[in-house]
């Protein structure tokens, strides 16, 4: 399989943070078929690296990621019936799954416009940060096309299937605070403190007790669609695992001899 240019995905370890930066500028940073790939793997290393305690996903110049540029995909032969939905399945959907199912904390930077799949990207993260001059843009509707990338799972769970529907059927563009009233964005800053801030919060992160993160993302993202009883055998399931934990020992420790936990993420 190909894989991106190393200057189109930067890729750095920082302090247990993994910082994953799509570095096309020229291009809003539509990200391509390689650069995908590139993203998908390093949110699955994370998951292994005992390591990284978090994962920032960034980009570089005045756009997050303007939406999906195919051109960098393998060549495409004749299309036949079922190609486009096995496309989404194995592209779009793969990259906002990794997001979703990487067991660290996923933060997005969000620096500039997030369009199409770029803006399912910075949603599908369990934290948002925007910069002042951020946008978010279901951009489908313009092209005459349905939302991929989870988009119309995604929105619904954020903003309500009204707001949801709205945002879809007019594509406007959602600035960054509207996005933060609206529940899209946890917070917004100034552009020139928007990676200071990123680090801050995922540094936070990767102090915290990342077994017990890991399941807590779990927990929350799976009660979307489960009902009560699911949700609450899931609960004393992760408790019962999250206590043989290294972490859990040591909270429960700290708190008895009324000092600060050091974890380690074991």
């Amino acid at each position: 399989m190909t894989s991106a240019p190393a200057d189109e995905v930067l890729h750095r370890l920082d302090n247990g943070v993994s910082w994953i930066t799509l570095n096309r500028p020229d291009a809003m940073n539509a990200v391509t078929w390689e650069q995908r790939e590139r993203v998908i793997a390093l949110l699955a290393d994370a998951s292994a690296d005992p390591d990284v305690r978090a994962v920032v996903i960034t980009a570089t110049g005045k756009g997050f990621c303007a939406g999906a540029d195919l051109r960098g995909g393998p060549a495409a032969g004749e299309r036949v019936a079922g190609d486009v939905a096995r496309m989404i399945r194995l592209g779009a959907q793969r990259l906002i799954t990794a997001v979703l199912d990487c067991e660290k904390p996923v933060l997005a930077a969000v620096n500039g416009t997030a369009a199409g799949i770029g803006a399912h990207l910075a949603l599908a993260c369990d934290l948002v940060i925007a910069a002042e001059p951020a946008r978010f843009i279901e951009v489908f509707v313009r092209r005459g096309l349905v939302p991929d990338g989870g988009g119309a799972y995604l929105l619904p769970r954020l903003v309500g299937p009204q707001k949801a529907k709205e945002l879809m059927f007019f594509g406007d563009a959602v600035p960054a605070a509207e996005a933060e009233r609206l529940g899209l964005v946890n917070k917004v800053v100034p552009a020139e403190e928007l990676e200071a801030t990123a680090r801050d919060w995922a540094e936070r992160l990767a102090q915290g007790p990342t077994r017990a993160l890991a399941m807590t993302k779990q927990l929350v993202n799976a009660s979307l669609d489960s009902d009560r009883a699911t949700a609450l055998a899931a609960e004393a399931t992760a408790q019962e695992l999250n206590m043989t934990t290294a972490d859990a020992n040591e909270g429960v420790s700290s708190f008895v001899e009324r000092r600060t936990p050091k974890y380690l993420g074991r």
